[in-house]
């Protein structure tokens, strides 16, 4: 037999005979937070009652202890402390309010404001800049912001580099680094060694890069952490393009995983030619 207090609304409204749709719940709501207002104003009382929509799906998730102690002192900085799940839907809304990936750019009131003036002062002091000062003004009188994209796609592009592929590429220069200062390092006969051991990979043992077709964002961010932020500066010798013109990702984090674990007793010390060849055999491994 089914418990009856376990019964959702609708089953209420079945067993009483009574049906609504949707809109007729979206109407009661208006009216239930209408009285709301009024009950307030008359005593001077605040109701803290938003519209709902009445539509939901239950959605269950796991996340480990870290990340669910992070949660807790996000909502316990909240005027309200809202619960576990309330904190989420607002994490989840707030993400997503900020994703604008394949969306027009938004101004808000003060940018909108500012990118006015400065182009007043533009026009004022005949300044010359390579931006259509004209457009702008009309692409904010107008509401018109997928212009900007569609004209100024250099900086309107709504991609951001994600950290995981960031934390990837530094951790492959930061290997190869380490592969190369100890290649580099070796005797005639300790490259005569390696060669056996480590024979797919030739002479010298050098950083490819990645594949600007396949692989364009990891290229572009080790281009970027060389040639702009001037780090891993061994990589800018001999004008490297950096492209390696073949997938490189799979076989990377194959020597990544034998790489890592050796890292952590690299202070002060080179690879020696055991950890070497095991790193460089690594990447063609099944």
């Amino acid at each position: 037999m089914q418990d009856r207090s376990r019964r959702s609304g609708n089953d209420f409204l079945d067993l009483i005979g009574l049906t609504l749709t949707k809109r007729d719940i979206q109407d009661a709501n208006r009216r239930l937070l209408a009285i709301f207002d009024i009950y307030g104003m008359m005593y001077g009382m605040t109701y803290n009652i938003t519209e709902t929509n009445m539509a939901s799906e239950r959605f269950e998730m796991r996340i480990d202890s870290d990340l669910l102690e992070r949660l807790d002192q996000w909502r316990q900085g909240e005027d309200d402390t809202p619960s576990r799940a309330e904190a989420v839907r607002r994490l989840i809304e707030a993400g997503l309010a900020h994703d604008d990936k394949g969306r027009a750019p938004h101004l808000s009131d003060g940018e909108k404001l500012i990118s006015i003036m400065l182009a007043e002062l533009i026009k004022k002091t005949g300044g010359e800049v390579d931006t259509n000062v004209d457009l702008v003004e009309k692409v904010i009188q107008g509401g018109h912001y997928w212009a900007l994209g569609w004209e100024m796609p250099g900086i309107f592009h709504g991609h951001v580099d994600k950290p995981s592929r960031l934390r990837f590429v530094v951790d492959v220069l930061d290997m190869w680094t380490y592969i190369e200062e100890a290649f580099e390092e070796l005797g005639e006969k300790g490259k005569a060694h390696l060669s056996k051991e480590a024979d797919s990979f030739g002479e010298p043992v050098q950083f490819l890069g990645f594949d600007a077709n396949s692989e364009s964002e990891h290229l572009c961010i080790a281009r970027f952490l060389i040639n702009d932020l001037g780090r891993f500066g061994r990589f800018r010798e001999g004008h490297r393009d950096l492209n390696s013109h073949c997938p490189t990702l799979e076989g990377y984090g194959k020597m990544l995983r034998v790489f890592e674990p050796i890292r952590q007793n690299l202070v002060g010390r080179r690879l020696n030619l055991d950890q070497l060849a095991a790193i460089l055999n690594s990447r063609f491994a099944r």
